[in-house]
């Protein structure tokens, strides 16, 4: 069985969202309850990418730099990430998660993938093949920087 791009498209644009919408429940069941979605996917980011400057997170959320800003502020304020000044750019800020911030991240994330463990325990061994070969063609389609 043969598959244009456009219905292969169709698809990732019909079944993503799901899984997403699916996985942000899980994440917020578990360690996020008094986050948004965007300072959520902040977390995440920033336990990706430690170090990440403001403009790093702002692209990757897709907010201006006064929200992305903004949120950092109350991220910081809540004591789950850190702001602190490049050590060779003073005009620069570099932004990590803090202790509690990496626990509640991991705890979130752990609970989620056992959740997707459970669910993906319906397919057949042959059909996780499938969804992993489909995501490790996936990942660097999506993964590279766009020119």
């Amino acid at each position: 069985m043969q598959f244009s791009p456009d219905e292969c498209a169709r698809e990732v644009l019909e079944v993503v969202p799901r899984i997403m919408s699916g996985i942000r429940g899980e994440l917020r069941r578990h360690g996020a309850r008094n986050l948004s979605v965007p300072q959520f996917r902040t977390l995440l980011f920033l336990g990706r990418h430690e170090g990440a400057s403001l403009s790093e997170v702002a692209e990757h959320i897709g907010l201006t730099l006064p929200s992305m800003s903004t949120m950092i502020d109350g991220l910081v304020a809540c004591g789950l990430a850190t702001r602190r000044t490049h050590p060779n750019d003073r005009r620069r800020m570099t932004l990590a998660l803090t202790d509690r911030g990496q626990a509640i991240m991991r705890s979130a994330r752990k609970a989620t993938q056992a959740h997707l463990v459970a669910l993906l325990r319906r397919l057949t061994v042959a059909d996780c093949a499938t969804v992993v070969k489909a995501m490790q063609v996936l990942r660097p389609i999506f993964t590279e920087k766009a020119t």
